[in-house]
């Protein structure tokens, strides 16, 4: 049929172009004057005749023609042309010889190719005639137009697809959604094929659009999200304004329909159940709940708050921003014992409400939550919760400060034990009844020391100690007046020599460490020991200070240049305390004004005695420094002992090294022999047994004589080694039991050679056998470097031959 129609539209197209050709379309141009001429054509100038002009018709070409023939545009021609074929005609320009060919001899124009006037509209060309023979100009060129005639070959397109448009739920009937344009590429100019028009094809019942303009409005006003939120509507558009035989084109239109808050909260359930122990701390959380709302985005925030009394002063709800979720916590603390149940009314609302949809209801719901209180074995409790005591500080050890009472809060009422903790009372100044809660005093108090002790008492079930309370208990000391007042510092007052009766010398201020209720009352006088004193006089300001004056007309420093004045100074009490204190006045050259000058440092004593108070500390004094003379002699003997048994211990050898020859024969004090008679305890063979008279121990004593004193090595067949041999064992055992020793070897050389050794001795010095033989008489030739030794072996030998005489 579309075919059909076209064919129709293409003969009406001939038909139109053929009367354009015969009819009076036809145009003759005769254009007098030189303007048209050639230029530069004298003969035409001269005889002045009339140029001839161009005559063709006007040019028009369909698009889109389908023939096999070439297709006629037009024909030029020239009033001049006799027919004779003597005119050559010639076209160019865009498309001249390819689009458009012209018969040299007709001046007809054809079309060769399918042209389309959307890719281009109209082609400009310019036409010559010539003389064939001579090939000159016989008219001037002329430009014309050869415009392509459009025909309805292009159908609407909407170029801005894909389309989202949105609309709000509920809206009224006309609310515009959007707007969709489609273009057509026809001649706008030309009929009707690029008049457009739109029609909905799909989605009718719910959305219309604007034939014209092609804006999309809702046909209903009940558009529900909750029920749809999407709907695909397809818009057409129809050229040749929508009339039998136009070209059509269609989008699709997505509309998604937004949400407005048009449905309240409701809690899925009327009544939620949860289960908490008793011993929850507040702001534990004991579960959720959630109202659900069909809207979205912001429309779904909620707030949860509690409707009832109870459940407000129990219990605290707070909203979730994540999950919009009621979160219930503990807000005070929960006992089993006093209420088992607890009811709580929750109400869940809308945080933005639209004022437009009021009207639907309340949007707001409420839900009942019932909380299941766990019994659980709880630790005792202190009733009352009060945590001051106080005491005197002179109560004796054992009076009761206080009693403590804690209860077991569960239903079975374990019995209750009492404790201090001692991390608070390290040193037992209070002790406590296990079983009464009794506290009472452990040491004596001392307010001046400690006015105040914070200490936790302990509360727990018998028989289960892990379940146990803290209680902490302020104690106050209170105050009796057990300290005497004292003067507030050593007071030193100067006089001059030249003072005069009745002037002020110092005001005396006095300290106390107790502090009574009713505030402190000191009373000043002189002490008993100087009611004699004629030099000053005190007097009782009645402010707890007093003043001393001088009661005499001038001093003299020669006479006595310090005075010591005793002042007694006794409290309010109860029971009065007093004390004494001294007040040292100093007498000093002044100048004319008054200016102290010098003073002496000599001091006089008012009062014939010293106080008990000074005495007392005299003797401390004494007393420490006899213990610390005791203490360093102790230190020092025993560290000397100490010195001599590791001196006596220590058995290594000590090698001492001299770098000296020695002096010869003559040198018999070289080395102290006695070093070695402290280690062995050898026998000595002496000259005689005298008792160390004159000619024995005098200075004429012959060097025969000193050999007896010597020690001497006496090789006894039952001398008993075991000492020796329990002192090196003994020594070796301490040396492997004592792990601090570092790990030495120790080499110990003893003057001994063990027994039963079957080489006898080399040397013959100190040789006890009577029987040698040997003569040593030849000595004495040696000269005088061996005359020491000759005369200790000849009086050695002398002493043999008389012992065995």
């Amino acid at each position: 049929m579309a075919k059909g129609l076209q064919g129709c539209l293409w003969s009406m197209l001939l038909l139109f172009c053929a009367i354009q050709e015969l009819g009076s379309w036809a145009m003759h141009t005769a254009v007098e004057g030189p303007g048209l001429g050639e230029p530069g054509d004298p003969a035409l100038l001269a005889s002045g005749r009339v140029k001839r002009g161009w005559v063709w018709n006007q040019f028009f070409v369909v698009e889109e023609y389908t023939g096999t023939e070439p297709l006629y545009v037009g024909k030029i021609h020239s009033d001049s042309d006799e027919g004779d074929g003597s005119i050559k005609y010639t076209i160019s320009g865009e498309g001249a010889g390819t689009i458009f060919l012209i018969d040299e001899i007709t001046g007809d124009i054809h079309a060769t190719e399918r042209l389309d006037r959307e890719q281009k509209t109209f082609y400009t060309l310019r036409a010559q005639a010539r003389d064939r023979q001579t090939d000159q100009l016989l008219e001037p060129e002329s430009e014309f137009i050869i415009k392509v005639q459009d025909i309805n070959d292009s159908e609407p397109r909407f170029l801005e697809g894909p389309y989202i448009g949105s609309v709000a739920e509920l809206s009224p009937v006309g609310t515009s959604v959007m707007q969709v344009m489609a273009s057509d590429a026809d001649d706008p100019t030309y009929g009707s094929s690029a008049r457009v028009v739109y029609s909905v094809l799909e989605g009718e019942q719910h959305f219309t659009v604007d034939s014209k303009t092609g804006v999309i409005r809702t046909a209903v006003a009940d558009l529900d999200r909750e029920t749809q939120d999407r709907y695909e509507v397809v818009i057409r558009a129809t050229d040749m304004a929508g009339q039998l035989g136009g070209l059509s084109g269609s989008t699709t239109v997505t509309i998604v329909v937004t949400d407005v808050n048009d449905n309240p909260p409701r809690f899925p359930q009327k009544m939620y159940q949860f289960s908490i122990v008793e011993t929850a701390p507040v702001g534990t959380a004991i579960g959720r709940v959630k109202a659900e709302d069909s809207d979205v985005g912001e429309n779904t925030d909620m707030t949860y708050q509690v409707k009832d009394e109870e459940g407000v002063e129990m219990f605290k709800v707070t909203t979730d921003s994540n999950t919009q979720e009621a979160v219930i916590t503990v807000q005070k603390p929960l006992d089993y014992e006093s209420k088992k149940v607890h009811t709580v009314v929750v109400e869940a609302l809308n945080k933005f409400v639209d004022p437009r949809f009021v009207d639907l209801g309340t949007f707001r719901d409420q839900t009942i939550v019932r909380v299941s209180v766990l019994d659980v074995d709880e630790p005792p409790e202190f009733r009352p919760p009060s945590n001051l005591m106080e005491v005197q500080e002179d109560a004796h050890v054992g009076s009761i400060v206080g009693v403590v009472t804690a209860l077991d809060p569960d239903t079975a009422n374990h019995p209750v034990r009492y404790a201090i903790d001692r991390s608070t009372d390290a040193e037992r100044i209070f002790d406590i009844d296990a079983k009464t809660g009794a506290i009472v005093t452990g040491k004596v108090l001392d307010r001046e020391t400690a006015g105040w002790h914070n200490i936790t008492v302990l509360a727990m079930e018998a028989d289960n100690h892990s379940q146990v309370s803290r209680a902490s208990l302020r104690i106050r000391i209170l105050d009796v007046n057990d300290n005497p007042p004292e003067l507030a510092t050593p007071y030193e007052a100067a006089v001059c020599e030249d003072a005069k009766p009745g002037q002020l010398i110092q005001t005396i201020s006095v300290v106390d460490r107790d502090e009574p209720q009713s505030g402190h009352r000191f009373y000043f006088t002189l002490a008993p020991e100087a009611t004699n004193n004629h030099h000053f006089s005190l007097l009782d300001i009645q402010d707890n200070t007093a003043a001393v004056h001088t009661q005499r007309v001038g001093f003299n420093r020669q006479e006595q240049d310090v005075y010591l004045l005793p002042i007694l100074v006794v409290d309010s009490g109860p029971p009065a305390l007093s004390s004494t204190g001294t007040l040292t006045i100093r007498v000093c050259g002044c100048d004319s004004s008054g200016a102290i000058q010098s003073c002496n440092s000599t001091a006089y004593v008012v009062s014939a005695t010293l106080s008990p108070g000074a005495l007392i500390a005299l003797l401390v004094c004494v007393l420490i420094l006899v213990v610390l003379v005791l203490l360093i002699l102790t230190l020092k003997r025993h560290h000397k002992s100490h010195l001599t048994s590791e001196d006596d211990e220590d058995m290594r050898d000590n090698v001492i090294k001299y770098n000296d020859e020695g002096g010869g024969e003559q040198d018999t004090e070289a080395y102290d022999m006695s070093a070695l008679r402290s280690l062995y305890d050898f026998s000595e063979v002496k000259a005689g047994d005298g008792g160390g008279g004159p000619g024995e121990g005098g200075p004429g004593r012959n060097p025969a004589s000193e050999l007896h004193a010597l020690p001497q090595w006496v090789q006894s067949p039952d001398l008993d080694f075991s000492v020796f041999r329990d002192y090196i064992c003994r020594k070796v055992e301490q040396a492997d039991e004592d792990l601090s020793v570092p790990p030495y070897d120790s080499f110990q050389t003893y003057a001994f050679e063990g027994s039963d050794s079957p080489v006898p001795s080399l040397s013959s010095i100190n040789t006890w056998s009577s029987g040698s033989e040997q003569d040593f008489s030849y000595l004495g030739g040696w000269g005088p470097r061996f005359r020491q030794l000759a005369a200790l072996y000849a009086g050695r030998r002398g002493e043999e031959d008389s012992e065995e005489s």
